[in-house]
């Protein structure tokens, strides 16, 4: 059975209504992502950080996930496909894909400020207060920016393997997750699909100017 790797960003998840930061110069939901999404923001005013992701988590209920979602995850019916992700929503597993990696953490999950392997479900509020077993307070579990990604290396394991790759809603351009696509094997067929694509097609990438949904559908229609 093929292997498909997919690699998504935030135009994945746009279609189903969560805002993308980087459409707006540096601001997400309206917040400086540097004060909202660091470890020097959470140091200065962990109450603002914490609140945000709580407003994240809430809008998360209100979202479904969209025919891209869908359509990966029909996928699994003929292919073995591992999904990895720069998103930090779970609609990839509620429409049903079972192989995914989290590069930049999970809204639904919280760590411990102390032992960053004491990892929990979380899908209420957090706030200052809710601590781990030991009396350490608890964060959202997200990669901020400044960060280790610990994910990556199992994401290059994963890219290594590669038959098709398959690149949606990202610019590729925010390092670690851009340099995935190079770990793939040298002329793997690639499908890059994005509504403004910065790069061009040639003969083993397909470039698909399209939003998710409607590039998902193309590229089903090819494979």
């Amino acid at each position: 059975m093929k292997h498909i790797v997919v690699l998504t960003g935030a135009g994945m998840s746009a279609e189903s209504g969560i805002k993308t930061f980087r459409d707006a110069d540096g601001l997400w939901e309206g917040y400086d992502v540097m004060k909202v999404a660091t470890p020097e923001g959470f140091a200065v005013n962990p109450e603002l950080v914490l609140d945000f992701y709580n407003q994240r988590r809430k809008q998360l209920f209100e979202v479904n996930p969209n025919q891209a979602h869908y359509g990966l995850a029909q996928l699994e019916n003929d292919f073995k496909v591992s999904i990895i992700t720069q998103n930090i929503d779970d609609l990839h597993e509620r429409a049903g894909s079972t192989n995914i990696t989290h590069l930049h953490g999970e809204l639904l999950k919280v760590r411990s400020t102390f032992n960053a392997n004491d990892i929990q479900d979380w899908k209420t509020d957090l706030v200052l207060g809710d601590t781990d077993s030991n009396g350490y307070q608890l964060r959202p579990h997200i990669v901020w920016f400044g960060e280790d990604v610990p994910m990556i290396e199992k994401a290059v394991t994963i890219c290594k393997t590669a038959h098709i790759l398959i690149i949606i809603g990202t610019s590729m351009q925010v390092y670690p997750a851009a340099s995935l696509m190079h770990y793939v094997p040298e002329n793997t067929p690639t499908y890059f699909i994005d509504p403004k694509p910065n790069i061009e097609s040639n003969q083993y990438l397909t470039v698909i100017p399209e939003k998710a949904t409607e590039g998902i559908k193309k590229v089903i229609q090819m494979l």
